[in-house]
């Protein structure tokens, strides 16, 4: 706005007060603007909190939109060194199981040298490859050596710069002697490694070694070995210290040898159970959230209509969505025994339309027909199913083109047209006051002269009666 500086005192009118009253009358036309400008920042921060609860609600209902939660199960083990867990799927059942036998990788040792850094072979060669073997391996492993890695600890070095499953390390023995120790990084006589060096026979000679035969210039210091147990009496041999779907679904991670472990498989709804309970607590909280902002409060006639409503009253976008989600809690053909929430024990109240859980006739429904609440729950997982549907819907809601987008969309352009016409108006009202304020200047300017004038008059006619 335009400064305002004191006017009236030539004219004695009060010409200050007079522009501020009408400044205050023009600031006027900015009210209704700023007034919808308030209006449409609420809406759009309502539809923030809207998109807000449903993607929350979304969430809650991805983890309930899986099959294999209606598959868990628990196991324990009377073994603190025979680790279990289940997968999905996992059979219920009682195992007794022994590990007779570690699973371990095989270690291999050169004789000892005075030197980790001296040459070990004075050939010069380009194409010194050392090669290894492994039968679990598709292809040998080729490992380029230059002149200048033929010293133990370039050996070393190039094994383990190959990052390949084989590690490579320098020890110094007891004697003060060094000794290149190569590891599998793999557990299994599958890994058991055959070493040759390909353009240099007296590096070859360092370092060949057949295990198929168990000779060579190297020393197996560790041999390669699978883990071996029984399961009720039935062997099994495995290269690795995790035995999996040995019985399906179960893990087994050997630590010790242990006889006769007793590992007990039970169904178990406590994973299902938990997610439908967060996925009724988020469909609820959500209800909240739609009724926080479309609440009506009666006021008396002549009062601000819009005091104590929510910001979202009466919106069209709230409504087809509630509407929507509460559209897929009965669902269609599944193959299901169950077609509605109400009879796996999720009743919905009448009034408020919230959810809620009947323990026991849900646990009923778990135990005793998983299979079909999972068809009610999940379906297909493609097009049938509470959750399928429901999560194909929201998702639409919640695209970047869907019904919360687009009112956004819309009101950020109202907004930015609202910005426009307020600058607008604004310029406008700070041209007006400069207008009156021209004009009062003016008047205030007359006004003083003829002042002026009458009080000169004034004195020559008083002069002249003397």
């Amino acid at each position: 706005m335009a400064s305002v500086s004191s006017l009236g005192v030539g004219s004695n009118l009060p010409l200050d007060t007079l522009l501020t009253n009408l400044s205050t009358a023009e600031k006027g036309r900015l009210t209704p603007i700023t007034a919808q400008q308030s209006s449409y920042s609420a809406k759009l921060t309502a539809y923030g909190s809207l998109k807000s609860a449903i993607e929350k609600f979304q969430t809650a209902n991805t983890a309930l939109n899986d099959a294999t939660l209606f598959k868990s199960s628990t196991v324990t083990s009377s073994s603190t060194d025979l680790v279990v867990s289940t997968d999905a799927g996992a059979a219920a059942g009682k195992y007794t199981i022994s590990v007779t036998q570690l699973a371990q990788a095989q270690s291999l040792a050169t004789t000892g040298s005075a030197n980790a850094t001296d040459k070990q072979s004075s050939v010069s060669s380009s194409d010194r490859t050392l090669v290894i073997n492994q039968p679990g391996r598709k292809e040998p492993l080729e490992i380029k050596l230059s002149d200048d890695q033929t010293s133990l600890n370039g050996i070393r070095d190039a094994i383990n710069t190959a990052d390949s499953g084989i590690s490579a390390s320098v020890i110094k023995n007891k004697s003060g002697e060094y000794q290149l120790v190569i590891s599998s990084a793999e557990t299994g006589t599958d890994k058991a490694m055959t070493i040759s060096v390909k353009g240099d026979s007296k590096l070859n000679d360092l370092l060949g070694y057949d295990s198929s035969t168990n000779t060579g210039r190297l020393t197996q210091t560790i041999p390669a070995q699978n883990a071996l147990l029984t399961i009720n009496n039935i062997e099994v041999e495995s290269g690795s210290n995790t035995v999996k779907d040995t019985p399906e679904g179960v893990t087994l991670t050997l630590t010790k040898e242990v006889a006769n472990a007793t590992v007990t498989v039970a169904k178990s709804n406590d994973k299902a159970t938990a997610a439908i309970k967060t996925w009724v607590d988020a469909y609820n909280s959500m209800l909240d959230t739609f009724s926080s902002l479309t609440k009506y409060s009666a006021v008396e006639a002549g009062a601000d209509q819009s005091s104590g409503n929510g910001v979202l009253l009466g919106d069209s976008v709230v409504r087809t969505i509630q509407t929507g989600i509460r559209g897929q809690f009965t669902t269609g053909d599944t193959g299901s025994k169950f077609s509605t929430l109400s009879q796996i024990g999720i009743a919905q109240d009448p009034t408020t339309g919230k959810l809620k859980i009947d323990d026991k006739k849900l646990s009923d429904a778990l135990t005793k027909n998983s299979v079909d609440t999972q068809k009610l729950l999940v379906g297909d997982g493609k097009t049938t199913g509470i959750t399928t549907t429901t999560a194909n819907l929201v998702k639409g809601y919640l695209a970047d083109d869907g019904i919360i987008d687009s009112a956004t969309t819309s009101i950020n352009a109202t907004l930015k047209s609202l910005t426009k016409q307020y600058l607008a108006t604004s310029t406008s009202i700070d041209d007006t006051i400069a207008r009156y304020k021209a004009q009062f200047t003016q008047l205030d300017t007359m006004m003083s002269k003829l002042n002026n004038t009458s009080n000169y008059l004034t004195q020559q006619f008083s002069s002249s009666s003397s």
